[in-house]
């Protein structure tokens, strides 16, 4: 078995309607993904799978999220070790773990987007990138930038953000885990 992460870009149904956690963990052990745990309430799920391509799992998860919610949604995976390194090449260790925060890509982030992206930056803010995904320190709150708004499907290509604090609380799940094939 394998374990993998699985980000979801949104949780949000409709007006006024999340995917609660229980019912995300149901889809993915329906899809017959073994030992689905989330983390938080914002589409953080880690489980066991025989190994496969990154991208069928995606496609699975998708078309499982869209048969049970009725709505699509991209969602990232990776590997526990991909993870693992993710989570480990964090360029702004230092920073508060609330702000600095992570655009996990499908595909990476061209350099000409990072260089786009770095010439409307506010000064305050400190960007990285890191093997193709986008590390920001905002210094501060992410909703008081106008950077927020560069960062879509549509400017960038598929890929959701997530804190640092969630970053090291999913990578600690995974340190929790029984001994299984992490690759």
């Amino acid at each position: 078995m394998t374990v993998y992460v699985a980000l979801l870009h949104s949780i949000m149904l409709g007006t006024g309607r999340r995917v609660v956690m229980s019912d995300l963990r149901a889809m993915a052990e329906g899809l017959g993904f073994r030992g689905a745990r989330t983390l938080v309430s914002t589409g953080n799920l880690v489980f066991e799978s025989a190994s496969e391509p990154v991208a069928v799992i995606e496609a699975r998860l998708e078309e499982g999220f869209r048969r049970h919610f009725g709505k699509h949604v991209d969602i990232i995976v990776r590997s526990a070790s991909g993870w693992k390194r993710l989570a480990g090449q964090n360029p702004f260790p230092e920073g508060n773990g609330s702000v600095v925060a992570v655009r996990v890509m499908r595909q990476p982030l061209a350099a000409t987007h990072f260089e786009k992206l770095e010439k409307i930056a506010p000064l305050e803010l400190r960007l990285a990138l890191v093997d193709g995904d986008l590390w920001i320190d905002f210094g501060g709150k992410p909703s008081e930038t106008k950077l927020l708004s560069h960062l879509t499907t549509k400017k960038l290509g598929v890929g959701t953000l997530r804190n640092a604090n969630t970053v090291n609380g999913l990578n600690a799940m995974l340190d929790a885990m029984p001994d299984v094939k992490r690759n």
